[in-house]
């Protein structure tokens, strides 16, 4: 078996083509817990939005993007919201094949030019196994290079006419929504969540979609966080689509937005490494994050696991007796 090959042993679905469409010309791509955005109308010049996991999103998007714009059809540009490892998966192969510019904020740059990597995640938030394995997570720095540039200071989106970037920081200092005023549709990134991304299951099963805060264990700035969803709902979107999570519309989509701003200090977690305290950013990167909070977590994995080694060594002892 080649290492080309695990990503299809692992993840059954790598060769399947999953995209929902949003609207006419806005299709998600679900790979495995996160969505790749696609914009664009069939057949048509189109842009990518986000790049989703390593290993299994480069397959996954190059099959959809065939099926949809064409063979040989290849991007305008790509647009990141924010470069989270589950954003950039196939970035570093996507670039050599496609050679397109890739844009984000100003003040995500440090993160994919190689300067500074993402502050520490907190795994002691959130409650779920996604939470407790981010500590695993890789958090950069990725280096894209020449093909990195700023999103236009206008507001414009390269290669989306219509559209506009809003700057909604607090999961990432240079995280970025894209929404589109004549008919409100929004690509909100992981300013917020329409499942519960702490959780495993939540994340991978996708049923039912609510509207929650932005992944917390990835979260450094709970103030941003709070006042970029009430950007969003400012915006008052009849569609969106999230990094995470089904789309959602309508009243169910503004009455969640709204019960999230006006509970936004219920939903936080109520204790962590950036709850009382953010990072800090520059243009350069992280300049400062705060201590770890106390965690029992990894003490009672230990402790189980030296009982349960007690236990069988006991076990063993009895039968050899």
């Amino acid at each position: 078996m080649t290492l080309a090959q695990l990503p299809a042993v692992l993840f059954p679905d790598v060769g399947t083509d999953r995209t929902i469409g949003v609207t006419d010309d806005v299709a998600a791509l679900q790979d495995l817990i996160v969505n790749v955005i696609f914009y664009g109308t069939p057949g048509g010049p189109w842009v990518l939005v986000d790049a989703g996991m390593p290993y299994t999103a480069l397959p996954k998007i190059r099959l959809a993007a065939e099926r949809r714009f064409g063979p040989g059809n290849r991007p305008q540009a790509i647009i990141l919201t924010h470069g989270h490892f589950d954003h950039v998966g196939a970035l570093p192969m996507l670039a050599d094949e496609w050679d397109v510019p890739i844009y984000a904020h100003p003040l995500e740059m440090p993160y994919l030019t190689g300067q500074s990597p993402y502050p520490p995640p907190d795994p002691t938030v959130g409650g779920g196994m996604m939470a407790r394995l981010s500590m695993l997570y890789p958090r950069g720095p990725y280096d894209f290079g020449r093909r990195m540039k700023e999103l236009p200071a206008d507001g414009s989106v390269p290669g989306m006419q219509g559209w506009r970037w809003v700057h909604t920081p607090g999961h990432t200092p240079g995280h970025v929504s894209l929404f589109r005023d004549a008919d409100a549709t929004l690509i909100a990134g992981d300013a917020f969540v329409t499942t519960k991304q702490e959780s495993a299951m939540a994340a991978m099963t996708q049923a039912v979609p609510l509207v929650h805060r932005p992944p917390a264990y990835y979260t450094p700035d709970w103030v941003s966080a709070y006042e970029s969803v009430r950007r969003l709902l400012d915006l008052h979107p009849a569609v969106a689509i999230t990094g995470h999570g089904l789309p959602m519309r309508g009243a169910e989509l503004e009455d969640g937005l709204r019960r999230l701003v006006d509970n936004f200090r219920q939903e936080m977690p109520r204790r962590g490494r950036y709850v009382f305290e953010s990072a800090t950013f520059d243009e350069h990167g992280v300049v400062s994050v705060p201590p770890p909070v106390p965690d029992v977590f990894p003490k009672l994995v230990i402790g189980a696991a030296v009982a349960a080694t007690v236990a069988a060594l006991i076990a063993t002892s009895r039968r050899d007796d």
